[in-house]
């Protein structure tokens, strides 16, 4: 079994029930039962904060959609939030920063349409 990080933009997808956005590679990662998918809190309150803002549309019911997904959820701790610092600056945007530093602190895979992960020290499923 592997666990596998979901950024927010294939979390959107699978909330809003549009699997067509996502690749039929990383579909296949997420409909393998054997495989753990986590969702990071950064995900939650980068979706609240945009959603807040007017700059995101996702369903209404996005939260509840969650709760009743089959999926774990990964806290921020102070080691994650301190592996940004030492991340190179391929990527200006402090969510995906803070996720990528998740991945690689807990050697967990991505699974994003973000080709900037790549960048990064950490495995990337698209």
């Amino acid at each position: 079994m592997s666990r596998l990080l979901l950024d927010t933009n294939v979390l959107i997808w699978l909330l809003a029930g549009d699997r067509d956005s996502v690749s039929t590679g990383a579909r296949a990662v997420v409909d393998d039962r054997s495989n753990s998918l986590v969702v990071s809190a950064v995900s939650v309150w980068e979706i609240a904060i945009k959603r807040s803002l007017g700059k995101l549309r996702a369903p209404d019911d996005w939260y509840e959609v969650l709760i009743g997904m089959d999926v774990a959820t990964l806290a921020v701790t102070p080691r994650h939030a301190k592996g940004v610092e030492s991340l190179p600056s391929h990527h200006q945007d402090p969510f995906d920063r803070l996720l990528i530093a998740q991945s690689i602190a807990e050697e967990m895979p991505v699974i994003t349409a973000d080709a900037q992960f790549s960048s990064y020290e950490t495995d990337v499923v698209w």
